[in-house]
């Protein structure tokens, strides 16, 4: 008898999606400029969340996930009844 996996959909939570949203923005506005990734990370984004280089280029291919654009923009819909 073959086992079924269940497929599990993966919930973000708002603060991870938050700080999603903040880091790909700092990223965005530096990257034009003709720094590179690292030392993007290390000069804006470092200082601020004390985060690693893997954690960083995580949190880029996660900006690129569904489920995450999903929560941010709906957080912003909350945010703009107030």
């Amino acid at each position: 008898m073959g086992t079924q996996r269940k497929s599990r959909q993966k919930i973000v939570g708002m603060s991870y999606a938050f700080r999603v949203a903040d880091i790909t923005q700092i990223y965005d506005t530096h990257a034009r400029s003709g720094l590179s990734n690292r030392e993007i990370l290390r000069r804006y984004i470092w200082p601020k969340y004390h985060i690693c280089e893997k954690t960083f280029y995580n949190i880029i291919n996660a900006s690129a996930d569904e489920g995450i654009i999903s929560r941010v923009e709906e957080a912003q819909r909350q945010l703009s009844l107030f």
